[in-house]
């Protein structure tokens, strides 16, 4: 099992330096990537640069969302705030969404007109720059997933997978760019709809995680399972009538039924009971709580 790091100072300190890099890294695109639509007659790469200028938004959201969700627990809020930050990757999602649809439809517009003899063809400078972009982009992922793997945060996660869009982004805007430049004007601004349902495609998985964790959805069935055996190896532990889990943000809450002998007293089943208890939480770095029950054997 990969190790995950989820102190609050670790995960806030590290949301803000990688949300720090991203932005200076989308700023530095989207200028660029303008710059080359506009000199290079590209509406496939203007598109891509407005998609990353979405991302200096998104990254903000980011950083905003994890700081609010790493509040302390308070007299009103007892299981804490960590589903703000699957509300930010709800919003992150809906933005992502909102610029995905804002190309396609731009795209499909300039190929209903029909005059595809008036449409520039694109110049040289577009397809630097999309090369550029594919690089920094599908560096930028790696990075950002990593970072979110190692505190587990569903944000992050988020602004990675919106990251890895912009690196398809680019590449669909080279090929656009490439076809456009041999002879082919439409397909730059094909390639602008084939952008926008790659983007539609991310957001929809970024909110249907962002979803799933703010309803109460379960554990995935492998992780319930090594739940299972890792209250089953306890000594005294005679079965599990019953296993239900829920994720709370980048939190997993565990209630537990297992069954001990009858003819313990109430102080041994109460030991078997914490054992559980404390080894799962310890297994399971994410488990913020697991509740045990106990029942008795049949007769």
């Amino acid at each position: 099992m990969e190790q995950i790091d989820t102190s609050h100072q670790t995960k806030e300190k590290l949301a803000v330096k990688v949300s720090a890099v991203s932005i200076v890294v989308n700023v530095i695109l989207s200028l660029l990537k303008l710059a080359a639509g506009i000199i290079g007659k590209s509406s496939a790469m203007i598109s891509d640069a407005v998609h990353s200028a979405s991302d200096v938004f998104s990254t903000i959201v980011v950083v905003i969302g994890v700081k609010m969700s790493e509040k302390e627990a308070d007299e009103n809020h007892p299981y804490g705030h960590e589903r703000l930050e699957c509300a930010a990757a709800v919003i992150l999602a809906v933005s992502l969404a909102a610029v995905g649809a804002g190309i396609g439809v731009s795209g499909i517009k300039k190929i209903a007109a029909g005059n595809y003899q008036m449409l520039n063809i694109p110049g040289r400078l577009p397809l630097f720059a999309a090369v550029i972009s594919i690089a920094a982009k599908e560096w930028m992922f790696w990075y950002t997933r990593s970072a979110a793997r190692k505190v587990n945060s569903g944000a992050l996660m988020a602004d990675a997978w919106h990251h890895r869009s912009d690196a398809l982004s680019s590449l669909g805007s080279f090929a656009g760019i490439l076809f456009a430049r041999i002879g082919f004007p439409v397909m730059d601004s094909v390639a602008g709809v084939v952008i926008s349902v790659c983007i539609l495609k991310v957001a929809w998985d970024i909110f249907k995680d962002g979803l799933d964790k703010m309803v109460d959805h379960s554990c995935d069935s492998d992780t319930e399972q090594q739940i299972r055996d890792t209250a089953g190896s306890v000594k005294g532990v005679e079965g599990i009538d019953d296993l239900k889990t829920r994720l709370f943000g980048d939190k997993i809450y565990v209630d537990m039924e297992i069954l001990v002998q009858r003819e313990l007293k109430l102080g041994e089943a109460h030991e078997i009971a914490e054992e559980v208890h404390h080894n799962i939480e310890e297994k399971f770095p994410t488990c913020k709580h697991c509740m045990v029950h106990v029942n008795p054997t049949e007769k």
